[in-house]
C-alpha cells in the first residue's frame, strides 16, 4: 500500500529535522542564539554609554553656571553681609532650640495631670529667660535687614545688566540692530556700592557690644529646672551661646578684611557642590548647591532598612533552605516574593497613614521616654522612610541569598553532617561562607534597590533639607531628612530646562551613577577576594 507522505515531502521534513542544515537568512540555530545574545549584551553597552552622556552633558554645565553664581555672590557684597546672618542664624537656632524644649515640657506636665494654667505658671521662670534671650539680638537684626536690603538691590542691578545684555545679543543676532541699539546697559560701580555696606561696620561692632552684654545678662538669669532632661537641655543652649559670643571677634575681622574684587577660584564650584551643606533653592538671596544633606539623608535611609531587612532576609533565606519543610517553604516564600509587586506608591501611603502615625504614638509612651529622640515631633522621617524600604529589599535579599545557598554543592554539606557536626554548624560554618559572594550579591543588589527608591522617601522621608543633628545619638534616626532621588523627583518637573537649577539635579543624578558604579566595583573586588582565599 502506498505511503501517505511522498517521497519528497519526506526528504524535506528530514532536512528540517538536520539542525545542521536548517539555516534562516544563512545562520544555524546555534549562531543565531549567539548573535541575539551578543546582540543584547551591545545593545546594553550602547544604551548604558548613552545614558551617561546624557547625564554628563546635561549635568557638567552646572560648573560654569555656579561659578558665575559664587562671583556674583562676593562682587555685590551677599558675601559680606552673611557673616551677620551666621551670627543671627546661629542665635535663632538657639531660640528654637529653647522653645522646642518649653513645648516638650509643657506636653509632659499635661500628661502628668497638670491643668493648662498650672503648666504655664511652673513655666513662668523658663518663659522670662526665653524671651530676654530671644530679644538680646534686635540690634544686629536691624542692621542685617538694612544690609540686606542694599545688596539685594545691587544684586538685582547686575542681574538687569545681564538680561538685557542676552536681549541685545538675540536682537543683534536676528539682524536688528537699531532694536538693540536702544537698550541702555548701565554698569555696576561694585567698589562704590560695597563701600556703603562695610561702612556699617563701626555700627555693628556697637550692636555687638549691646547684643553680648543683653546675652550675657540673659544667660546669668537662667533658672533652675526640676525636670533634669528640661535643664541638660538649658545647659546646651547656653554652652552654644557663649561659644557664639566667642566667635564674634572673628565674624568682625571676617568683614573688615573682605574684598569684593577678590577672585573666586574655579575649583570652588566643585569643593560647594561636594562639601556644600545647604541645598537652597528659588532664593531671593543666593541659591546654593550643597549635595552634603543629601547624600546623608540617603545614606540614614539606607542604613536603616538594610540594618533592618538584611538579618531578616538572609534569616529567612537560610530557614527556608535549610531548615523548612515541604509545606512552609510553599508557604513562604511565595508570600515574601509577593512584597515586590506591591507599588511602592502604595506603601508610601501605609506609611503616612499607618506606620509613621504608630511610631510617633509608640515613641511617646512613658516607659520608652529614656530612648534618644523620644517622643518623636515627626512622624514622617528617616526611620519611617527606612522601615518601608527595608520591607521592599526583603524579597530582593531573601531570594538572591536563598539562590546562593540552594547552589552550594551538596557533597559540602553531606561531609559535614559525615563529620558529625549539627545543622547549626552546618550552615555556620559551611553553607553560609560557602555561599558568602552570593550573599553579598544579595545584600548589594538590596542596598541598589534601597537608594534607588524615590516614591517611599519622597512620601515619608519627611523632606527636610537638612543634616540631622547625630550629636542626639539615636535620635538622630528619628529626624526628617530628604535624599538625592527624592529631591530630583521633587523638582525636575518645575525647574526650566539648562538653568543652574536643571543642570544641579542632573548633578545629583550623576552622583548617584558614580556611587553604584563605585559600589559594585568594590562589591566585585571583595567577591574575587574572597574566591581566591577559599580557592
Amino acid at each position: 500500500m502506498p505511503s501517505a507522505v511522498s517521497p519528497k515531502k519526506s526528504s524535506v521534513g528530514e532536512a528540517l529535522l538536520n539542525r545542521n542544515q536548517f539555516r534562516f537568512l544563512g545562520l544555524t540555530p546555534g549562531e543565531m542564539i549567539k548573535y541575539f545574545f551578543n546582540g543584547n549584551a551591545v545593545v546594553a553597552v550602547v544604551v548604558l554609554t548613552l545614558i551617561t552622556i546624557f547625564l554628563f552633558r546635561e549635568g557638567v554645565g552646572f560648573f560654569g553656571q555656579n561659578l558665575r553664581n559664587l562671583r556674583l555672590y562676593r562682587l555685590a557684597g551677599l558675601e559680606y553681609v552673611d557673616f551677620i546672618r551666621q551670627e543671627v542664624d546661629e542665635h535663632t537656632a538657639l531660640t528654637r532650640a529653647l522653645n522646642e524644649s518649653r513645648q516638650a515640657q509643657f506636653q509632659k506636665m499635661i500628661a502628668d495631670g497638670n491643668s493648662t494654667q498650672a503648666a504655664n505658671n511652673a513655666l513662668g521662670p523658663f518663659d522670662t529667660f526665653a524671651d530676654a534671650f530671644s530679644d538680646s539680638i534686635e540690634d544686629v537684626r536691624g542692621i542685617l535687614s538694612d544690609l540686606t536690603d542694599a545688596a539685594t538691590a545691587i544684586k538685582t542691578k547686575e542681574q538687569i545688566n545681564a538680561d538685557r545684555a542676552e536681549q541685545k545679543a538675540m536682537l543683534l543676532a536676528a539682524g536688528r540692530q537699531e532694536e538693540a541699539e536702544k537698550i541702555e546697559i548701565t554698569p555696576v560701580n561694585f567698589a562704590a556700592e560695597t563701600a556703603v555696606l562695610k561702612g556699617t561696620l563701626p555700627a555693628y561692632r556697637e550692636a555687638n557690644k549691646q547684643f553680648a552684654a543683653k546675652l550675657e545678662a540673659a544667660l546669668a538669669r537662667t533658672p533652675e529646672m526640676s525636670d533634669a532632661k528640661l535643664q541638660a537641655q538649658i545647659d546646651k543652649v547656653k554652652r552654644r551661646a557663649r561659644a557664639l559670643l566667642k566667635s564674634l571677634p572673628q565674624i568682625e575681622q571676617k568683614m573688615q578684611v573682605w574684598k569684593y574684587d577678590e577672585p573666586v577660584p574655579a575649583s570652588r564650584t566643585l569643593t560647594s557642590f561636594l562639601f556644600g551643606r545647604q541645598w537652597l533653592t528659588a532664593s531671593f538671596w543666593q541659591d546654593w548647591y550643597g549635595i552634603v544633606p543629601l547624600f546623608v539623608g540617603s545614606l540614614l535611609v539606607s542604613v536603616i532598612a538594610l540594618a533592618i531587612a538584611v538579618p531578616l532576609g538572609i534569616s529567612a533565606a537560610i530557614y527556608v533552605s535549610e531548615i523548612a519543610g515541604t509545606r512552609e517553604k510553599n508557604f513562604i516564600k511565595p508570600y515574601i516574593e509577593f512584597i515586590s509587586a506591591i507599588p511602592s506608591v502604595v506603601l508610601g501611603f501605609f506609611g503616612i497613614a499607618v506606620l509613621g502615625t504608630a511610631l510617633r504614638g509608640l515613641s511617646q509612651v512613658s516607659f520608652l521616654s529614656w530612648v534618644p529622640g523620644f517622643p518623636m515631633s515627626e512622624r514622617l522621617n528617616a526611620l519611617t522612610a527606612g522601615c518601608l524600604l527595608a520591607f521592599i529589599s526583603v524579597p530582593t535579599i531573601f531570594s538572591l541569598a536563598e539562590d546562593a545557598l540552594n547552589n552550594v554543592p551538596k557533597h559540602l554539606k553531606e561531609a559535614s553532617y559525615a563529620l558529625g557536626a549539627n545543622r547549626f554548624q552546618t550552615i555556620v560554618r559551611i553553607l553560609v561562607p560557602a555561599s558568602l559572594s552570593g550573599i553579598i550579591s544579595a545584600v548589594l543588589l538590596g542596598f541598589g534597590r534601597v537608594i534607588g527608591e524615590t516614591m517611599v522617601v519622597l512620601l515619608c522621608a519627611g523632606n527636610r533639607i537638612a543634616i540631622p543633628d547625630f550629636t542626639q545619638g539615636l535620635g538622630a534616626f528619628f529626624q526628617p531628612v530628604h535624599t538625592m532621588t527624592g529631591i530630583v523627583a521633587q523638582e525636575m518637573g518645575e525647574v526650566v530646562k539648562g538653568s543652574i537649577h536643571y543642570r544641579a539635579l542632573f548633578m545629583v543624578g550623576v552622583m548617584l551613577f558614580t556611587i553604584s558604579l563605585g559600589i559594585n566595583y568594590v562589591a566585585q573586588r571583595i567577591v574575587h577576594r574572597y574566591r581566591i582565599s577559599i580557592g
